[in-house]
């Protein structure tokens, strides 16, 4: 089963995957598709509060932190990572748990990134919010920091991430059926 879309312009079909027996999500995976990465990077900038950093998790958000960065003059942007690297300084870390993800995930802020946004305005960017436990996640890492949240971006918000009015988005992801058919709220 498929579900098909318009996505900053462009159409594409997401295959819908079963999360249980009730309840299948679109899966929407931006890797290896640099059309659309580069058409949402481009619509979600011109919706883009000012800013000095954008946070991505460590997952398919990083192609569009990559090229938001790259269309707004090269700037650098952070990245939390799922394990600790051994360049890592002082590394902080905070639990989460995904609506794509079985188990618990640990997200991990490079202490020199922490010191980076510390007092700055962070822009918090991911390609699909859902439950919004990953992005509570990038929140608290983001304010253990001392950086200052002022926005949240996605490609797309699924579930009850839509009715959200603190999230910037491009297009509402419904959950589907077990049949297929899309939940509209």
């Amino acid at each position: 089963m498929e579900y098909t879309m318009q996505i900053a312009g462009l159409q594409r079909t997401l295959p819908l995957c079963k999360l249980n027996d009730e309840l299948m999500i679109g899966a929407f995976v931006i890797f290896g598709d640099p059309e659309l990465t580069t058409a949402a990077a481009k619509a979600l900038l011109e919706r883009a509060p000012e800013y000095d950093y954008m946070i991505t998790a460590e997952s398919k958000g990083i192609p569009l932190i990559h090229e938001m960065a790259r269309l707004d003059g090269n700037r650098r942007y952070i990245l939390a990572r799922k394990v600790p690297k051994l360049y890592m300084q002082h590394p902080m870390h905070v639990t989460v748990r995904s609506i794509t993800t079985a188990a618990e995930q640990t997200l991990y802020l490079d202490g020199q990134d922490a010191r980076r946004i510390a007092n700055k305005r962070v822009l918090i960017v991911d390609d699909v919010i859902s439950t919004g436990e990953s992005l509570h996640a990038l929140e608290a890492l983001v304010e253990k920091a001392g950086g200052i949240i002022c926005g949240r971006m996605a490609i797309l918000a699924e579930g009850n991430a839509r009715s959200r009015k603190d999230l910037i988005y491009l297009e509402q992801l419904p959950l589907f059926r077990a049949d297929g058919s899309p939940i509209l709220d």
